[in-house]
């Protein structure tokens, strides 16, 4: 959405749901900014590793790629630790051997609806986007 024009014309755009925010690199960036400041920051860097690691063409890249969220975001003790529930934990842990395009979705759904739910409505309250508007 912020690269046809002005990059904060759209930001009234934010108020009408996640994905607004999230698809727009201003509104990543805002967001962000947000969740920062409520040392939640890993959560978008997450769901945008996640967004990535879809696209990727190659075998040996999507390993590389896989191995690189699992050891940043997903394993116990990770510098970014997600907060997902103990199953989906698991469930990555046991297949990161083989990993395929899709092997963060569920963690990236609950990621996702985390975000939707808890995070996003305080962002809209937040100076960070009041300011913007």
């Amino acid at each position: 959405c912020c690269f046809t024009k002005d990059p904060l014309e759209d930001v009234e755009t934010w108020a009408e749901s996640v994905d607004k925010v999230l698809g727009c690199k201003a509104g990543q960036i805002a967001f962000r900014e947000f969740l920062k400041s409520e040392y939640s920051e890993e959560n978008i860097l997450f769901w945008l590793a996640c967004e990535e690691h879809k696209k990727i063409k190659t075998v040996p890249e999507m390993i590389s790629s896989a191995n690189r969220i699992y050891s940043e975001f997903v394993q116990t003790e990770a510098p970014k630790q997600i907060n997902i529930d103990c199953g989906t934990r698991e469930n990555i842990t046991k297949n990161i051997c083989q990993p395929s395009l899709t092997s963060f979705d569920t963690a990236q759904k609950l990621i996702y609806s985390l975000m939707a739910r808890d995070c996003y409505p305080r962002f809209l309250k937040s100076d960070i986007y009041q300011g913007l508007l």
